[in-house]
């Protein structure tokens, strides 16, 4: 229970909701050209995954723009903390709206799922009770009166469990699409030789001819290692342990650190070699939720 949820201060997510709200804000803005054009495809092109499957055809192109904008207004609320028990819930909703929608156009991807289920936790969750406006709203009312400062009507002490599990129930998210990754690869017709590193030699060696063929250069880190088998092996076992062994980063702070910082250099050699980005990962906001901030009681 302590290790799951410790009695923490709410300071603890609301440096969270900073962090992936605002990585959220500037990702989303830089794609609003893109998302106008994807929603203006050929409709034969609509194959709807997830939520969106409850349309037969695809939305008015200006409906999927407003119902984009509406998301980016939300989140911005959100991370504010702006009216967070209507906003927080109403933000996740949008984001996996956007997102599926998104992905309902041809290629499913996979890069945006760790942010759309942190934004879901923390906007179901009490993440706005401390560095938001609704917090200032709060000890103008009632704390001011009291002779509370203002430092600590925005970052309240005191302790509950429900702080100190928000981080984790983002972590276990993150976790789920690991190990399910992890999963993946060794359920494939490959199964454990998948360890062996030459299916991932094929499939960097794929994506580089890709990228040739369609006028964009390859890497150069990939034709390096393409000769080089015995790396390709250590970096396939890497892979394996870092996603299959992602649950046991729940058991102890040191050990989801370390899979922390296995993760992020793991996208950034997927970055390196395969010039495929999971700014999200690189970024390191995601895995914020492994390095707690602000007090929490012992055990």
């Amino acid at each position: 229970m302590d290790t799951l949820r410790p009695a923490a201060t709410p300071l603890r997510p609301a440096v969270l909701r900073l962090g992936v709200g605002s990585f959220g804000a500037v990702h989303q803005f830089r794609r609003r050209e893109m998302m106008h054009t994807l929603h203006r495809q050929d409709p034969s092109r609509f194959a709807p995954i997830g939520v969106a499957r409850i349309l037969k055809r695809p939305l008015p192109p200006a409906l999927a723009d407003a119902l984009f904008s509406a998301a980016q207004v939300t989140n911005v609320l959100t991370t504010l903390g702006i009216a967070h028990r209507v906003t927080g819930p109403l933000n996740a909703a949008l984001q996996l709206w956007t997102m599926t929608y998104r992905n309902s156009w041809g290629m499913i991807f996979h890069n945006d799922n760790g942010l759309v289920l942190h934004q879901a936790v923390l906007g179901l969750s009490r993440s706005a009770d401390a560095l938001s406006v609704d917090a200032l709203v709060t000890h103008l009312r009632t704390g001011a009166a009291h002779g509370e400062t203002l430092w600590q009507g925005l970052a309240p002490q005191r302790f509950d469990r429900a702080y100190g599990g928000i981080a984790t129930a983002m972590n276990i998210g993150t976790i789920a699409i690991y190990f399910i990754s992890g999963i993946a690869k060794i359920r494939s017709p490959k199964g454990w030789a998948w360890a062996s590193g030459d299916t991932l030699r094929e499939q960097i060696a794929a994506d580089a001819v890709r990228k040739e063929v369609f006028g964009t250069p390859a890497p150069k880190a990939a034709a390096a290692l393409y000769n080089s088998k015995a790396q390709f092996g250590v970096l396939a076992v890497g892979t394996l342990v870092v996603e299959l062994g992602a649950p046991l980063s729940l058991i102890d702070r040191r050990l989801g650190q370390l899979f922390a910082l296995a993760a992020w250099g793991m996208h950034v050699g997927i970055q390196v070699v395969m010039g495929i980005k999971f700014k999200y990962n690189t970024s390191g906001v995601s895995y914020l939720p492994y390095f707690p901030v602000g007090r929490q009681l012992s055990a």
